[in-house]
């Protein structure tokens, strides 16, 4: 089947197709199983291949010009997304607004954390799986939207500094700037869901907060949004420690990969051990991600298989 898709709008032909078609690459690739062929001509995209193909690539174009919409510079990780509610075009996915940008899930795990996050059944989120998946950049989302609406004073994050061991008093600098290298991440999504300037105001007025775990003991985080970021290199001691933090009115995000533990490898790691004695307590909500919620560079999801078979393979 052959046919030419055009845009509502022509002048975005040229964002949809992407830097040197680079869009349009990746929609062959994703649909690669029905021969998919996308080529633009003049004021449109011709498409060839199967009808299936061609049909699912028409609707994932007809999305991401939505997107691109609102925001032009919308790339790979919208045209993903759209290429996936293509393909199950009956789910509905809700989405953050009030931010400086849309944010939308693009895979059906991400939109059940999403409702997780932004629901009042659980206080205590846990968001396991694989590097790429959204769990730090959604969840930071949602903590940037709580400020917003004004549903948490504070946004407090914290994350395991294992590369200096906690011990973080030999750095130069104040707290805030010791820890800067290992939440740079964090900052990036505040920067992206906030805005830079409203992002810094809001760390100049301690109304958002960094700290190391070792910083946490002895507090208790009333009205806050808290993220728990790389927890799979907390003790169990450490995660004990933080999770008994909650205070009234506040909400815990808890995100990290099982597969990625740096900690010693006599020291167990405190996610994973949460994860076990949590299952099934009132208020406590999981969503695991797999590879298949990488939103990465395709070949990330490829990546990740490869090592996850490498490991069952029991080969060294």
């Amino acid at each position: 089947m052959s046919r030419l898709w055009e845009p509502n709008d022509p002048a975005l032909l040229a964002y949809i197709c992407g830097p040197n078609h680079m869009h349009l690459l990746l929609l062959e690739e994703a649909l690669s199983e029905g021969k998919l062929s996308a080529e633009s001509q003049g004021e449109g995209i011709r498409l060839k291949g199967s009808a299936e193909a061609v049909s699912l690539a028409e609707d994932a174009l007809a999305a991401f010009e939505t997107v691109l919409t609102r925001n032009n510079e919308a790339g790979v990780a919208a045209l993903e997304g759209a290429i996936e509610q293509a393909r199950a075009p009956s789910q509905t996915y809700g989405s953050l607004t009030g931010l400086k940008v849309l944010i939308k899930p693009q895979t059906d795990r991400q939109a059940e954390y999403l409702d997780l996050l932004t629901g009042a059944k659980n206080d205590l989120i846990f968001g396991v799986g694989p590097a790429g998946t959204g769990k730090t950049f959604l969840a930071v989302a949602a903590g940037a939207a709580a400020l917003k609406s004004k549903t948490a004073a504070r946004l407090i994050i914290t994350r395991p500094a294992v590369e200096a061991g906690e011990n973080l008093g030999f750095l130069p600098g104040d707290l805030e700037e010791k820890v800067e290298p290992y939440l740079r991440p964090i900052w990036d999504a505040l920067n992206e869901t906030l805005g830079a300037d409203q992002a810094q105001r809001l760390r100049d007025k301690k109304v958002i907060e960094v700290a190391p775990l070792a910083f946490m003991r002895g507090r208790t985080l009333k009205n806050a949004f808290v993220i728990m970021d790389e927890a799979q290199n907390a003790t169990i001691a450490q995660m004990k420690m933080v999770l008994t933090r909650l205070g009234r009115d506040s909400r815990m995000v808890v995100t990290g990969d099982p597969g990625q533990v740096d900690l010693p490898r006599s020291q167990p790691s405190g996610l994973a051990h949460a994860l076990r004695i949590l299952e099934g307590v009132e208020g406590v909500g999981r969503v695991a991600f797999t590879s298949k919620d990488v939103r990465r560079h395709a070949l990330v999801s490829r990546i990740i298989n490869a090592y996850d078979r490498d490991a069952k393979s029991g080969e060294p």
